[in-house]
């Protein structure tokens, strides 16, 4: 389960999408999900499935490995489904005593279980095509405008950067330490909730220890290399961007007006 999670991991591929500016990828990655919120229909959702199938497609990730963090949300698009289905009012299709599934909550649940899965479908092709490295520098440009406010945007790049990057490293030492633990006896599948919580702890404990251990190694390599902020810092790569970046804005501009004229039109 643990290696199911593909947030935060990166997909080395030769793709149009790999390619292309983090600028672009980041902006297009939040204009996507706020379409999501937009989208009232349908019609809507079928213009979100064929836009993100075609960055899907260019991406040259494949489909299935995409797919497998979505059993790990699995839990939460359960409860999300139950209960829209169960309490939006209307139109009564089913009824089992004090359960009735009706015809808007039907509706309501289809429109929120998409909604997830592309949420994190989404946000999954950022981070499956675009490097740590490149995702910080392409964040700290896009909030770089906040500078005239005192918002420190190098520091905040960095910590998101480090997050992301640590979600691949701390799950790959959680799953060595749970199979180290059940070797020696360890049982985190049986009992009730609260004693699967007690079970929790020989896991718990060493992967705390060793994520303070991994982070103060990482302060001591970041001072080791004098880095003292971003002040004055300079790039290696400057972000530039290229015919494809301003092609790759215009097929966004286009979808999101198509997204706008499909919401105020139906």
């Amino acid at each position: 389960m643990l290696r199911e999670i593909t947030l935060g991991q990166y997909y080395p591929a030769d793709s149009v999408i790999h390619r292309l500016d983090p600028r672009l990828k980041l902006i297009g990655t939040m204009a996507f999900l706020v379409s999501l919120f937009i989208s009232d229909g349908w019609v809507g959702y079928v213009v979100a499935t064929v836009f993100l199938a075609g960055v899907i497609k260019a991406s040259r990730v494949p489909f299935r490995y995409m797919m497998k963090g979505l059993r790990t949300i699995f839990i939460i698009l359960l409860i999300t489904v139950v209960f829209n289905l169960f309490v939006v009012p209307g139109e009564v299709i089913w009824q089992f005593w004090v359960l009735r599934v009706t015809r808007e909550g039907l509706s309501q649940a289809g429109f929120m279980a998409v909604r997830l899965i592309y949420l994190i479908i989404g946000s999954s092709v950022m981070t499956l095509t675009t490097t740590p490295n490149d995702l910080t520098d392409g964040l700290e440009r896009v909030l770089g405008p906040l500078r005239m406010v005192k918002v420190p945007v190098h520091e905040i790049a960095m910590i998101m950067s480090i997050a992301l990057r640590f979600i691949p490293i701390l799950l790959e030492e959680t799953d060595k330490i749970m199979k180290a633990q059940m070797a020696r006896g360890a049982d985190f599948e049986s009992g009730n909730l609260i004693q699967k919580a007690k079970n929790m702890v020989p896991l718990l404990v060493p992967l705390f220890i060793s994520a303070f251990r991994r982070a103060g190694d990482l302060a001591l390599a970041m001072e080791a290399r004098c880095y003292r902020g971003g002040a004055g810092r300079t790039k290696m790569k400057p972000l530039m961007y290229e015919k494809r970046d301003y092609a790759g804005y215009g097929l966004l501009a286009l979808y999101l007006a198509a997204t706008i004229a499909v919401r105020i039109l139906l």
